[in-house]
């Protein structure tokens, strides 16, 4: 007979993916609650690096200002809680980035996406690149598909199908800022796997492009309507509305406690064993870690020291954000984009400036603009070690150099990532299935959060999703179902 009673189960780390995770939890026990929850976070907030707050006027993201809905996990969420009318797309107005080139804003050109192009005559107008440059872009289309069916970095899959121009000027700022990490090392089939795709089955990444370009087009001439959001997405107040109503969603049926790191975790009798910082130990039939996974690491050494020494072969790296907000009147650029990214030939102190109130409406005073720049990441570590008052310094001092900024912010925020970013080096599905196949001797103790299957919003709450289905697998597997209605239960 099965277990009668909710069971007990931990949620440790109350940012988005622990959320996901204790809402997931909570609809998959609907009304019969078969889980009791406890959400533990340390700090003093839900949602980890994702937080907005008003300053001076300004909106400000603390971390990620949007997500996207090619992958459709954030946007499923968003229904399912009632947020579905709160998306916001971005401002068509300045749609657009732009990269350094010889200390110059240049546009990216249209119809480049992360590392290949879909359309000929931009690249050919660009300054961005050389004519030999251009040259062996073109060549791209006659390069022979790699066989060898090992991963290999993105850097060395540009090199080798578009020549080292390419990557310097425009891919490595693009996909290198993204993971703050460095495309030397950067895994394409952890980050890029559609491009790996496409190589295989069309032999040109040109090739593949243009083909997909024709398919949108034609869908989209074909349709009564155009899309329902555009690829980046927001909400009117921020991301912050995402956390708020989750945890709305979430506290009347479970228990939720700030300022609780966990000090420790053991297993015995069948129990899992939480110690939080102020001494107190609690039982749980189940537990879920979406802490990064060098903490996740610590916390299971006790019980599986292979798989703690499994998640410590995964990086990290570390980053600032200087959040500045300016006069329109006092920048000499236009600011004719949502951003721009830095090459590192470029040699300059910073990774990209994010045109934050360029994307999204409402983010800074009327006449102002609201401004992110980002600091450090893999290839330059040392930076992230400067104090506030140096970071400041330097954000303003690029900001003067790469677009005319001149007189005193009108607002100024330093916000850090201290080893923030997991970096999905070459290898990484590898030491990531190593670390799930350990968890196979573990049906009720789950890993979720950006260090194993992606890094973006989506990413996250899908994890977390997955974490919640497995705590309910792993209960069922040890006779704990405690729902008669349950289609999925049995009587013994």
């Amino acid at each position: 007979m099965s277990q009668a009673g909710p069971k007990r189960v931990a949620v440790i780390g109350g940012g988005i993916t622990g959320l996901a995770c204790a809402h997931r939890l909570v609809e998959l026990g609907g009304e019969s609650s078969p889980f009791e929850i406890t959400l533990f976070e340390a700090g003093s907030r839900w949602g980890g690096a994702v937080g907005t707050l008003t300053l001076d006027g300004y909106l400000i993201e603390q971390g990620a200002d949007n997500f996207l809905t090619d992958k459709p996990w954030g946007v499923d969420l968003c229904h399912r809680i009632g947020l579905e009318d709160r998306i916001i797309a971005t401002e068509e107005k300045h749609r657009g980035s732009l990269v350094i080139r010889d200390g110059k804003p240049v546009p990216v050109p249209e119809g480049f996406v992360l590392m290949a192009p879909s359309k000929i005559g931009p690249i050919l107008k660009t300054p961005i690149f050389s004519l030999q440059g251009k040259l062996r872009m073109a060549y791209e289309y006659f390069v022979p598909p790699r066989i060898e069916p090992d991963d290999e970095s993105v850097a060395h899959f540009i090199r080798r199908r578009f020549g080292h121009e390419v990557l310097d000027r425009l891919v490595q700022p693009l996909v290198g800022g993204i993971y703050t990490a460095d495309p030397e090392k950067l895994s394409l089939a952890a980050t890029l796997p559609r491009f790996v795709k496409m190589e295989r089955e069309h032999g040109s990444l040109i090739r593949a492009m243009r083909l997909q370009a024709r398919a949108k087009a034609a869908a989209v001439r074909n349709t009564d309507s155009g899309a329902r959001y555009g690829l980046f997405v927001a909400f009117p107040n921020g991301m912050s509305e995402l956390i708020d109503r989750l945890v709305e969603r979430i506290s009347p049926h479970a228990t939720l406690r700030l300022n609780s790191p966990i000090a420790s975790l053991a297993f015995s009798s069948d129990k899992y064993s939480l110690t939080t910082s102020d001494g107190t130990t609690e039982e749980f039939d189940a537990v879920v870690l979406t802490t990064p996974a060098y903490r996740t690491a610590e916390l299971v050494k006790p019980i599986d020291e292979p798989l703690a020494t499994a998640l410590t072969s995964i990086e990290y790296a570390s980053s600032v954000v200087v959040v500045s907000g300016h006069r329109l009147q006092d920048i000499r650029h236009s600011l004719d984009a949502f951003g721009l990214v830095v090459p590192a030939c470029e040699k300059r102190n910073v990774l990209a400036i994010s045109f934050s109130s360029r994307k999204f409406p409402d983010r800074s005073p009327k006449g102002e603009v609201l401004l992110r720049t980002f600091i450090g990441g893999a290839l330059q570590p040392e930076l992230v070690n400067l104090s506030d008052a140096e970071l400041e310094q330097l954000a303003r001092n690029e900001l003067h150099d790469l677009l005319g900024v001149t007189g005193e912010p009108t607002c100024l925020r330093v916000v850090r990532y201290p080893r923030g970013m997991p970096q999905y080096n070459v290898g990484h599905q590898a030491r990531v299935s190593v670390i799930f196949e350990r968890m196979n001797a573990h049906p009720r103790l789950a890993l979720a959060g950006n260090a194993y299957q992606g890094v973006g919003i989506p990413d996250c709450i899908h994890s977390g999703e997955q974490a919640a289905m497995r705590i309910q697998s792993g209960c069922r597997s040890h006779n704990f179902e405690s729902s008669p209605n349950d289609e999925c239960s049995k009587d013994e």
